[in-house]
């Protein structure tokens, strides 16, 4: 009797010691990781890495991959930011690949069709797509395998087909009545009339003829080519007014990635015209308050990040654009003694609805991440903005150009106002962080939540001990609108807790337990020490942290 109840007693032990708050593990391999919001392009760049690629040429054929399989979410029609840190030197790198808008594209042009404020979609919202300039220039830098090599598995999917999953059916669903709107993206996204079902097999033979002809000819099919002629004629047939120089001109900028450090660790985002500098901003500002040990989902440590975030927001309106056309503060906006003062300006006990910008001393979206068996890491992101970007595909090529000109102003007082071969204010912003030997890079996409959601991300990380793949899905809360207390936060927040932020002043959607308005993340982590790799990806997407397999065939070596 006695050895049963002990038994029992074991049993009972080792289920609360098994017994956590997280739906995934992480993926934990002394090779490299792909970490993407759809399997399949996980794996295709998995199968990259295990043929000796670089985890840039991973990384490309991942996100060419995702241009297949998630067509409303990016592609060869939007742009691409990228942050790359080299294993052996310990530098790191950062590419703008962020299209400029057509040189006709002006104020005017607007004005002359009775155009008051920058349109959301239709040709007038195209910029030129960066995409694929940025792939060629990471591939020149870093790469390993033949360039033709890496669009293997994306001409696969497109040629073939793939089963449509849950989420990715869901954001198709959802776009069923603008992409009516135009009938060559109708008939490439919209087989039978409607958006395919869950399980469906989506083929998109056009998109597989643009993909050869940039694996056959490179770089110069997409801005000089077949494919640029395409976007020429749609743009001509749509009355926008891109012309053939708007693309050929067109170059990736290599930048400086900027930083703060956060207790210890230091926090890389890339440069304006993006909006890294508002997460930096919001983590120095949550730096001058301690966070609260009870946890991170307590009120006052919510009502901590709710309200630096307001104040970095505010700041971000106001001073991002195009640094080549404005100038934008960031060494004044990421400074200790700014964040300091702004922090005085938050209330223990209200909430801020209307925030103004400080003064500084001057001085839709996928995300992948990818670490090689080196320990090289690849933080990436690319996308259409909206979900199918503009709404118009290029005839005969089965892509859809970006709408990121809509992110433009026309005041003439803005700093991001509408202007020739202007960058427009960019919400995409890969990230990267580091102490000591541990290197990670990360992203969150979606919209305007990505800073907040890059600092709570860093936040769960540094301040509560999370792993990678705790920290992407512990709840989280985001904007609602540009009106500072119109927030949306999941329901795994307690009620108590969501009702004492309320009473505060905030105005809260509660959306479900994992909701895809918190923005879908990857995260992969190098050790220099141990030479291990860990990955983790965010349950609110289709997608997975895939390890690269090992090479069982040609080493025992054991795993």
């Amino acid at each position: 009797m006695l050895v049963r109840f002990t038994l029992f007693f074991l049993m009972i032990s080792a289920s609360f010691a098994q017994d956590r708050s997280t739906a995934r593990s992480m993926v934990v391999t002394r090779y490299g990781i792909v970490a993407t919001t759809h399997v399949q392009a996980s794996v295709a760049g998995a199968q990259i890495l295990a043929r000796g690629g670089s985890a840039i040429d991973a990384a490309i054929a991942a996100n060419a991959t995702l241009g297949v399989t998630e067509p409303m979410m990016n592609g060869i029609g939007g742009d691409l930011f990228a942050i790359y840190w080299d294993a052996k030197t310990g530098k790191l790198y950062g590419l703008n690949s962020s299209g400029w808008a057509p040189r006709a594209l002006t104020p005017d042009h607007l004005r002359a069709k009775d155009v008051t404020s920058m349109p959301s979609s239709g040709i007038d919202t195209v910029t030129v797509p960066g995409a694929v300039a940025g792939w060629n220039a990471l591939h020149k830098r870093f790469g390993k395998l033949p360039w033709k090599d890496l669009f293997r598995s994306p001409i696969f999917y497109a040629d073939k087909g793939y089963p449509v999953p849950e989420l990715i059916h869901s954001y198709w669903e959802g776009e069923d009545s603008p992409l009516s709107k135009d009938p060559e993206s109708a008939r490439v996204y919209l087989p039978n009339g409607k958006p395919p079902a869950v399980g469906q097999i989506f083929q998109n033979p056009d998109l597989a003829k643009a993909l050869r002809l940039i694996a056959e000819h490179g770089v110069d099919a997409y801005y000089k080519g077949e494919i640029a002629q395409a976007i020429l004629k749609t743009e001509r047939d749509l009355g926008g007014t891109m012309a053939a120089d708007d693309l050929a001109d067109f170059q990736p900028e290599w930048v400086e990635p900027i930083s703060v450090t956060y207790r210890g660790w230091t926090i890389y985002e890339l440069p304006p015209n993006g909006q890294g500098m508002a997460a930096l901003e919001m983590l120095n500002i949550m730096e001058t308050i301690p966070a609260d040990p009870a946890g991170p989902l307590t009120t006052p440590e919510l009502h901590r990040r709710i309200e630096a975030m307001k104040l970095a927001y505010a700041d971000l309106y106001r001073y991002n654009a195009d640094p080549h056309f404005a100038k934008v503060p960031v060494k004044g906006l990421l400074s200790k003694d700014y964040a300091r003062e702004r922090a005085k300006e938050i209330s223990p006990d209200k909430a801020s609805c209307t925030p103004l910008p400080g003064n500084p001393p001057t001085s839709d979206t996928t995300y992948l991440s990818v670490v090689d068996r080196e320990g090289n890491i690849v933080s990436l992101i690319q996308s259409n903005y909206s979900l199918f970007g503009s709404g118009i595909t290029v005839r005969g090529m089965g892509f859809a150009l970006q709408n990121r000109g809509a992110l433009f102003s026309l005041d003439p007082a803005s700093p991001n106002v509408l202007a020739p071969r202007k960058r427009p204010f960019h919400t995409i912003i890969p990230a990267f962080m580091e102490r000591g030997d541990q290197h990670i890079g990360f992203g969150i996409m979606g919209g305007a939540n990505q800073p907040l959601a890059h600092a709570q991300f860093v936040s769960n990380v540094v301040d509560y001990g999370m792993n990678l793949q705790q920290a992407l899905e512990a709840a989280r809360f985001t904007v609602r609108s540009r009106q500072a207390c119109e927030l949306v936060i999941e329901s795994r927040v307690p009620t108590q807790v969501r009702e004492q932020l309320s009473s505060m002043g905030n105005q809260f959607r509660v959306d479900r337990e994992y909701s895809s308005a918190m923005g879908r993340g990857q995260a992969v982590l190098h050790d220099a020490s141990s030479k291990v790799n860990y990955g983790g990806s965010d349950p609110r997407a289709d997608g997975s942290a895939e390890p690269e397999p090992p090479p069982v065939f040609e080493t025992t070596t054991p795993q």
